[in-house]
């Protein structure tokens, strides 16, 4: 195949992305295609590493990457409430710079925006202390609308919501927010893998209906 490229190992093809994402005429996305296990997150660490600047005196972040994969995935964890069973959370690792940049920006809007299109849940996020809350509307037995709170959502309702969460965030950045203005590059792996059928086809779908909501 004309201008087929090998690269010995995932640090030499991070380099190669880096390189031609920062030509004189730049491309504005590069698309990776890989099977399961191949390591695209891998790639996606070895990228960052690549690209990251850090202020020596201070240790900010100066440039860097907003990814969106497994380790996205991990800054959110549960807090089930082993012993009372009630009072269940998403909770929040708020060292990482992911979530920098969120108080004052009305980020639950955003996301709830997004969310909307996908599912019939709804959150409440603590920014101050580093958890969210999911409650769903419901009808009990008498025919009565009533609202179920600190419900457990599933394997996909969070992935969704995380996708939701990453999307919301990344509007900030190119927005320019000044909290995100480290964000030089976004790094999407792999964001439908535990999604049902309906929702892969909804994600796909989705930049066609954000648009069309925002124009309304």
């Amino acid at each position: 195949m004309k201008g087929k490229k090998t690269h010995p190992n995932l640090k030499k093809l991070a380099q190669n992305i880096r390189d031609i994402l920062s030509e004189p005429e730049p491309k504005k996305c590069f698309l990776v295609f890989a099977h399961n296990g191949t390591g695209k997150t891998r790639l996606s660490s070895a990228f960052k590493d690549f690209v990251k600047k850090t202020d020596k005196a201070t240790g900010a972040k100066l440039e860097g990457v907003l990814y969106y994969n497994a380790f996205t995935e991990d800054l959110f964890t549960w807090h089930n409430d082993l012993e009372d069973d009630t009072e269940r959370k998403l909770m929040l690792n708020k060292s990482s710079s992911f979530f920098g940049g969120l108080d004052g920006f009305d980020i639950e809007s955003r996301i709830r925006k997004l969310l909307e299109i996908y599912t019939d849940f709804d959150f409440a996020l603590y920014y101050a202390d580093g958890y969210i809350t999911f409650s769903r509307e419901t009808t009990n037995a008498r025919g009565e609308a009533v609202t179920e709170d600190y419900i457990k959502i599933s394997r996909g309702e969070e992935s969704i919501f995380i996708w939701c969460f990453f999307i919301a965030v990344a509007q900030l950045a190119i927005e320019g927010i000044p909290e995100y203005s480290w964000v030089k590059y976004i790094y999407i792996d792999d964001p439908i893998s535990s999604l049902d059928d309906n929702n892969v086809v909804a994600v796909a779908l989705s930049p066609c209906t954000i648009a069309e909501r925002q124009r309304d």
